[in-house]
């Protein structure tokens, strides 16, 4: 039998980006097995089920492989059944529309500088003479 910690399983499968985000997901209790956290040096078994929170959506996953390697995300799919609910997947949904792009919200705070140049130009102010 293969030996694979939970950290390193859940990076492989492309859930988490670095490992070090694994452990801190799975240290932060953001990741369940049978409704009890874990720690991320558990070993994973084929047959488990995890239950995953990140800031991005929520999974149920039951494993049916082991990745020892971090592998292209088609190869990794293969090695994990989503048994996520239809309810986390409608959050999952609502997640993904409300993504923050960094962007400044409209109507907030000051204008930027470009905009307070398109609104100097639209009201025909000339902004670089003094008056």
């Amino acid at each position: 039998m293969d030996k694979l910690r939970l950290d390193k399983y859940l990076w492989a499968i492309r859930i988490f980006k670095t490992r070090t985000q694994a452990t801190a997901a799975i240290d932060d209790g953001k990741v369940k097995w049978n409704g009890a956290t874990v720690k991320p040096s558990r070993l994973v078994a084929v047959g488990d089920c995890y239950t995953i929170k990140t800031p991005a959506r929520r999974w149920t996953i039951q494993v049916t492989g082991l990745l020892h390697n971090r592998v292209a995300y088609e190869e990794a799919l293969k090695n994990y059944t989503d048994m996520t609910t239809e309810e986390d997947k409608q959050i999952n949904q609502y997640a993904g529309a409300s993504f923050y792009t960094g962007k400044r919200i409209s109507k907030t705070g000051h204008p930027t500088k470009k905009q307070r140049r398109d609104l100097d130009n639209f009201l025909g102010e000339d902004a670089g003479e003094d008056q």
